[in-house]
């Protein structure tokens, strides 16, 4: 018998073809895990041991037990011999075997590189199709849900369409009018250096009314309502389905789309006709503060001269465009909020998702639109 080799906090001791190894003192995190260095040599021994047993002397244990424990259990199967817990405290003996039951993650450790660019290129081609396809039926659902509404059958609370047409229209004015001031600003000062050298000031009141009432109007109060409307939608909605609630109301027989996704979307697209209207009036007035300060122009002739250059088609365009702008703001932030994880986290990449998806199809639609328009010649 060889002589115990103390290696606080445990013994390890060499009886016949047994390892003993009795485990002593307290046995806390704070401290750390003991090395098995010394176990290890003495498995790797050419008189190897057959059987590793456990003496319980402990004080305090907590995980940092299960940790050596399940280490030294590793070392018996690496070397073929048995690992014999009989002796083992209980709580320990059935945290080991509710550990060992749940298999290893094999993919723990792994990092993208590690598989092929064939590989990773047909998994970003599988997760784009799948995201594509739950979102085509999100959209199916939600146009549904309008036929529905539209023979008295959905599942709508008028009250709670009010209290969204509050949040995200007359609650948005403040911004809508700050940020398209300073684009009308923008507008006139950039035509003016150039239609001044020509002695052509007078049309910057054309440059802004045309661009703002056509282009510009709808498309930075989108962005802004993306911002700050769809991603107050997909917070909402995500915290919901961390919440449950969303199952809920599916487990109740109530549909998430009727109830929650229709009265946002209706909301904003009855809204954003309004806001644009409201957008282009601010910025023809930022344009006419510029141009009356700085290139001397008469407030009465530069508003003529905007009444003027807006064509109804061009007014009207812009009307449906900041509808159609605000169908895709909603739908994609309750899109996002609907489909979004279970966890806080979950909630804060939907948040994000939404926003840059709100804008991305705003501006691919307006470049659609307007490859249409030149089409038809409006």
């Amino acid at each position: 018998m060889t002589e115990p080799v103390q290696s606080e906090p445990f013994l390890a001791d060499r009886v016949d073809d047994d390892l003993i190894i009795t485990l002593q003192s307290d046995w806390l995190i704070g401290t750390g895990v003991p090395d098995t260095a010394r176990i290890k040599r003495d498995l790797k021994d050419s008189s190897a041991p057959r059987r590793m047993v456990f003496k319980d002397a402990l004080g305090k244990w907590d995980s940092s037990l299960l940790t050596f424990l399940m280490n030294c259990q590793d070392l018996a199967a690496e070397q073929g011999i048995e690992f014999e817990d009989a002796n083992l405290p209980d709580g320990a003996r059935r945290l080991l075997t509710l550990a060992r039951t749940v298999p290893p993650n094999k993919d723990a450790g792994k990092t993208e590189g590690t598989s092929g660019w064939v590989t990773r290129i047909g998994e970003s081609v599988l997760s784009g199709w799948s995201g594509t396809w739950r979102f085509v039926e999100f959209l199916g659902e939600t146009v549904l849900s309008l036929g529905r509404l539209m023979r008295g059958r959905a599942q709508l609370q008028w009250s709670q369409v009010g209290l969204i047409i509050q949040q995200s229209g007359p609650s948005a004015l403040g911004i809508v009018a700050l940020i398209n001031f300073l684009v009308g600003m923008i507008l006139a000062f950039v035509g003016a250096v150039q239609l001044i050298q020509f002695g052509a000031g007078i049309f910057v009141a054309d440059l802004v009314a045309i661009a703002t009432v056509r282009e510009m109007g709808a498309i930075m109060t989108a962005i802004i309502i993306s911002g700050r409307t769809g991603a107050a939608f997909a917070a909402e909605l995500g915290t919901m389905t961390v919440n449950q609630e969303v199952d809920a109301l599916k487990t109740f027989g109530i549909s998430s789309v009727d109830f929650l996704v229709l009265p946002r979307v209706l909301a904003l697209i009855l809204m954003m006709p309004l806001l644009t209207v409201f957008a282009d009036v601010i910025a023809i007035g930022g344009g006419m503060m510029v141009s009356v300060l700085a290139l001397g122009l008469n407030p009465t002739e530069y508003l003529q001269r905007s009444i003027d250059s807006i064509s109804l088609n061009g007014f009207l365009l812009g009307v449906f465009k900041g509808g159609l702008f605000g169908a895709l703001v909603g739908t994609a932030g309750c899109y996002y909020g609907i489909q979004s994880g279970r966890d806080a986290s979950a909630v804060g990449q939907a948040t994000t998702s939404a926003v840059v998806a709100g804008i991305t199809s705003i501006i691919v639609a307006d470049g659609l639109l307007a490859v249409l328009t030149n089409i038809l010649g409006i």
